[in-house]
């Protein structure tokens, strides 16, 4: 039956992902199929994590098999297979880590460490191995919002590597492990670059799908040295709504650009504020900033958070609203952004518009 198994295949491969919008020829693989005059079987692996849809994408994917194949009696199985990006130069310890997420904004005060921390909870919760490093070497974060204690410390693993520290499941690593919170990072910029290459390089990361980096605010010396040093796959840039906050993300779209690092989409926090009490909508900082964003670039909106006090409030008990509230809307959120996230980089890995390893570009623009 080669002809009905070439045509069944294509057709699987044609078959749109529910909430995904993207065919699995784009985003998948199909590994196995076999098909006989009674039974049809077929393996089909996802290049991305999606936990919370994979009811839907089996069913959508078992009827679409039903379908081309012409038996009622299937028997589909879908596994999750996230790839790695192929990297060339010197990785140096990052050879188990299969994807880097540089997490970014133009300014500060918009959320970024946030959602650096509750969408690396929201790869793991979809299925995936998670790493995330603070970059932030002036103003380290992670610690806190992971809720890991003051003075603890990562453990030795050999002679030259520090063990990240496990939080939520979140191997990390964090200046703030390394300092108390009264030491003052007073460093010139080749310093701090240094010091995050040493963080990023001498960690002992273990078997990582993605290893997200949660980037300093601007567009200086730290930002260029990770772009310029580093295999970054990609970059998610954060934002909010009003002007300032727009321009900037620009900013931080334009390096990324001039670095070679794909931008793989937009977040916008701060979206909307939903009255505890009476249940009003009121855009405070604007509307469709983000949206406006991502068409003139033609990246990805990944999503869009609300203004919330439980957001701010969990984060500083070191109980991010992923960990420690799954299923509750707003983690559903940034679950889907995930989800998002991960679908925009297979697709951009099966068409080979990701770039292995990024060279600084200078224009004169």
């Amino acid at each position: 039956m080669p002809d009905i198994e070439q045509s069944t295949r294509e057709q699987l491969l044609a078959c749109h992902l529910p909430g995904i919008n993207l065919p699995l020829s784009l985003v998948g693989a199909v590994e196995a199929l076999g098909l006989s005059a009674s039974r049809a079987e077929a393996v089909v692996a996802l290049h991305f994590p999606a936990r919370s849809r994979m009811e839907a994408i089996e069913m959508a994917l078992n009827e679409c098999l039903q379908a081309a194949s012409g038996v009622n009696k299937c028997k589909l199985t879908v596994k999750t297979a996230i790839q790695a990006t192929a990297a060339v130069g010197e990785t140096q310890n990052l050879e188990r880590v299969k994807n880097v997420i540089a997490v970014a904004s133009g300014k500060g005060g918009v959320g970024k460490s946030t959602t650096s921390v509750n969408l690396a909870l929201a790869l793991a919760a979809e299925g995936a191995k998670v790493g995330i490093l603070d970059a932030d070497i002036y103003g380290p974060s992670q610690q806190l919002m992971l809720g890991v204690k003051e003075g603890q410390r990562p453990e030795q693993h050999g002679t030259n590597y520090l063990k990240p520290i496990v939080a939520h499941g979140l191997q990390s690593m964090s200046m703030g492990y390394l300092v108390t919170e009264k030491t003052p990072m007073v460093w010139r910029g080749p310093m701090a670059s240094g010091a995050l290459q040493q963080l990023l390089y001498q960690t002992y990361w273990d078997e990582l799908d993605y290893l997200v980096i949660d980037m300093p605010p601007g567009t200086g010396d730290i930002q260029l040295t990770l772009s310029q040093k580093v295999p970054v796959t990609g970059a998610v840039i954060v934002t909010t709504p009003q002007d300032i906050a727009l321009l900037d993300a620009r900013k931080g779209i334009e390096m990324f650009q001039k670095v070679d690092v794909p931008v793989l989409g937009i977040v916008e926090n701060m979206s909307v504020h939903v009255c505890t009490n009476c249940g009003h909508v009121e855009h405070i900082f604007g509307e469709k900033g983000g949206d406006n964003i991502a068409a003139d670039y033609k990246v990805p909106m990944l999503g869009a958070l609300p203004l919330t006090l439980k957001i701010r409030e969990q984060a500083d008990k070191g109980l991010p609203v992923v960990a420690e509230a799954p299923e509750s809307e707003t983690a559903m959120i940034y679950r889907d952004v995930a989800i998002r996230l991960g679908a925009e980089l297979a697709r951009r890995q099966a068409s080979g518009a990701n770039k292995a390893f990024p060279n600084i570009v200078i224009k004169n623009d």
